[in-house]
């Protein structure tokens, strides 16, 4: 995977960032989702990189970046913190300002990013997700049945962990093949990544802080920014085939938190880039050569 790519690690304030680069002209940051690596864009990257210098990274606590401390109020897995690890790994190669790409969990890191580094975020793409505060405000049996990890995962130390911890590789099949998108979809050397990675104790203990964090200190962050939008212009990608084709009208949902909004669904699951790669690229290119 990533072919012509270099991989780089890079010392932030708060932790060592894992990454691979490749690629020449603006900068673009990709933010893989849970329970995910940079491994996820291994079929999108190669593309966006013809025209685009590219960064895909491991968050703080997943993959091979470091996996630092979560403290008392789970500060050390807040959105925040882990966008300023971003910020200061982009910073530290170079590049000022730069596009943010995020999956999943990091499309909420680019979200947070894009409103406390808006000097530095040129665009934003959200891949499947809707903000943080608008999930909690609205949830649901739906919501509950479909996203039930999400306050699993926000459970006190150490029930998650225990559980997940008797059989990791189960439980990772499980979310991968669980939300619209099968385990076929997945390219096996991708998936021997993710476990490879996932059976690690340190990285289930910090993906459960990343949720704890939701579920609190991140909440009261996008609380006191209530009234706040995203000013950069917005892409929102989604399967047409997952949770949030279902639950939400997710362009609307967006317009609440961002000035231009634009996007639509691609026919697929949660895991876009690996269901419907060519797609996705297509979408991306279009949105970020705009």
């Amino acid at each position: 995977m990533f072919e012509g790519f270099e991989r780089v690690r890079i010392e932030t304030r708060g932790a060592t960032i894992n990454a691979v680069r490749g690629g020449e002209g603006e900068p673009v940051l990709l933010l893989h989702g849970y329970p995910q690596t940079l491994a996820m864009w291994h079929l999108v990257a190669p593309r966006l990189a013809e025209r685009f210098t590219v960064l895909a990274t491991d968050l703080r606590g997943y993959g091979d970046s470091s996996k630092p401390p979560a403290g008392e109020d789970h500060a050390g897995y807040s959105k925040r913190a882990m966008a300023e690890d971003q910020v200061e790994a982009m910073v530290a190669l170079g590049f000022d300002r730069f596009a943010v790409v995020g999956h999943d969990r990091g499309g909420r890191v680019g979200h947070r990013m894009a409103l406390d580094h808006p000097d530095r975020v040129a665009k934003l793409a959200v891949l499947d997700i809707v903000p943080t505060r608008h999930v909690f405000e609205t949830a649901d049996k739906d919501l509950g049945m479909t996203y039930y990890h999400w306050f699993f995962l926000a459970q006190p130390y150490d029930l998650p962990e225990k559980l997940i911890g008797s059989d990791p590789g189960y439980y990772l099949r499980k979310k991968l093949g669980g939300w619209g998108t099968g385990l076929k979809a997945f390219a096996p050397e991708a998936l021997a990544e993710y476990e490879r990675c996932f059976l690690d104790p340190e990285t289930i203990h910090a993906s459960c802080e990343d949720y704890r964090a939701a579920a609190s200190i991140d909440l009261d962050h996008d609380e006191a920014d209530v009234g706040r939008k995203v000013a950069c212009p917005l892409l929102t990608l989604w399967g047409r085939n997952g949770a949030m084709e279902k639950l939400y009208d997710v362009p609307e949902v967006w317009r609440g938190y961002a000035l231009d909004v634009r996007g639509g669904p691609l026919d697929c699951g949660h895991f876009l880039t690996e269901e419907r790669p060519e797609d996705t690229a297509e979408e991306l290119l279009s949105f970020l050569e705009s």
